[in-house]
């Protein structure tokens, strides 16, 4: 059976999807972009923008009751490749080995204008 997961702690849905789907032993989380859920804004640069995002997918996957440690395949998004340097800096740190899976890859443009989306699949 399907379950909603939604918190006020990452951005609420701008659009006709959920912030992630439980399906009990997987959790889908939509792509998270760097928008503060306190203050609506969206930091500079593509290391706040990183670590942003990942702020609003941990804080997903906490309403889930899992932590980043159950991720098993990310996908980001990238406004353009030459952010990839500084982006991966900033998610080697959010996550341990065994590194999940992931696709990386470059767009032609991302929803309000950010540098980076990432969305992620865990596993109970």
């Amino acid at each position: 059976m399907k379950k909603v997961i939604s918190t006020t702690n990452a951005p609420g849905a701008i659009g006709p999807y959920s912030q992630a789907i439980d399906l009990g032993n997987l959790v889908f989380a939509s792509g998270q972009i760097p928008i503060d859920p306190k203050t609506g804004l969206i930091p500079e640069g593509i290391t706040e923008q990183t670590r942003q995002s990942l702020a609003n997918v941990k804080a997903i996957l906490e309403a889930a009751g899992l932590g980043m440690d159950a991720v098993v395949k990310t996908t980001v998004f990238l406004s353009d490749m030459a952010n990839f340097g500084p982006m991966n800096e900033v998610y080697a740190k959010a996550f341990a080995e065994p590194f999940p899976a992931r696709s990386a890859v470059a767009v032609r443009e991302l929803p309000k204008g950010v540098l980076v989306e990432i969305e992620v699949i865990a596993t109970r």
